[in-house]
C-alpha cells in the first residue's frame, strides 16, 4: 500500500492539546507501517519549520522518531515542502531519512502516473499570499532570517500561522465549487497536456475526490488537524479514508 497525508500543522497554536495531536499522527504511522511500501507527506506537516545551521525547531520528537524508525526499516517516506515548512536545509534528509521534494513531481506508482504537490503557487492566489510566498522562497531572505534569534524567529512563525489560520478557518475551508477551486482549475488545464491519472494535493484543508475527463481524478487530501483524512493507493485504486 502507498499512503498520502498532508497538513498536520504540528505545533499550531490553535491546537488545544499538542501532545494528543502528535500522538494521533504517530499512531497513524504505527498503523500504516504494517503494509506501507511508501508514504507521501504532501506538505505543512509542521505549522512552522525553519532550520538554523545547528538548531532545529523544538518538539515533535515522537513524530520525527517514528519517521526515522520507518525509514530505517526501508519504507520510503517522501516529504513535499508546503508553505509552512519550506525551510528544511538537510536535517530531515540526513537525520530522519526523508526524501525531500521542493517542487511538484510526476511519479509513476504501479501503472498509474501521479502528479504530486502541496498545492500552493500552482494557480493564481490572493496577491498578498503570492507576495509572501515569493519572500519565503527567496534564498537571500532565507539567509537573512538565520540572523534572527531562534526564539524570536519561532515566535514570529507560529503567531503568523495562527493569525492566518484563524482568519480563514471558517471562511475558505469549504468546497467553493469546481470553477472557484484553484487546484481544480489547475488540474483541469494540466490534464489537457499531460498524461497523469491522479493529481494529489494538500494545502486547501478540504477532502475532495473529483472525477475529471478520461477517468482522471483530482484529490485534495483534507488535513490531519480537524478532518484527519488520508489517501490510500493499492496499485490500482485510490481512496480517501479517515481516522476516527
Amino acid at each position: 500500500m502507498i499512503y498520502f497525508l498532508s497538513d498536520a500543522h504540528l505545533g499550531s497554536l490553535i491546537v488545544r492539546d499538542p501532545r494528543a495531536h502528535e500522538k494521533k499522527l504517530v499512531d497513524w504511522l504505527d498503523k500504516v507501517k504494517t503494509d506501507a511500501t511508501a508514504i507521501y507527506l504532501l506538505g505543512d506537516l509542521f505549522d512552522f519549520w525553519f532550520e538554523y545551521r545547528t538548531v532545529v525547531p523544538k518538539g515533535f520528537v515522537r513524530f520525527l522518531g517514528k519517521l526515522a524508525e520507518l525509514t530505517d526499516k526501508g519504507i520510503e517516506i517522501h516529504f513535499f515542502t508546503g508553505n509552512h515548512d519550506i525551510w528544511t536545509f538537510g536535517y530531515l534528509e540526513k537525520e530522519v531519512g526523508l526524501i525531500v521534494h521542493r517542487k511538484p513531481e510526476i511519479i509513476k506508482l504501479g501503472n498509474k502516473n501521479f502528479f504530486l504537490a502541496h498545492g500552493d503557487g500552482l494557480h493564481a492566489e490572493k496577491k498578498g499570499f503570492e507576495l509572501l510566498r515569493k519572500i519565503f522562497h527567496n534564498t537571500a531572505a532565507q539567509k537573512l532570517f538565520r540572523y534572527v534569534p531562534a526564539e524570536l524567529g519561532q515566535k514570529f512563525g507560529y503567531n503568523w500561522s495562527k493569525a492566518n489560520r484563524l482568519k480563514i478557518l471558517h471562511i475558505e475551508n469549504k468546497f467553493q465549487g469546481e470553477e472557484n477551486e484553484n487546484l481544480v482549475v489547475f488540474a483541469k488545464k494540466y490534464v489537457q497536456t499531460h498524461d497523469v491519472d491522479f493529481l494529489i494535493f494538500g494545502h486547501r484543508h478540504i477532502a475532495l475526490d473529483l472525477q475529471l475527463k478520461d477517468q482522471k481524478r483530482v484529490i485534495i487530501l483534507g488535513d490531519f488537524v480537524g478532518i484527519f483524512s488520508y489517501g490510500v493507493f493499492d496499485g490500482e485504486n485510490f481512496q480517501l479514508e479517515y481516522v476516527e
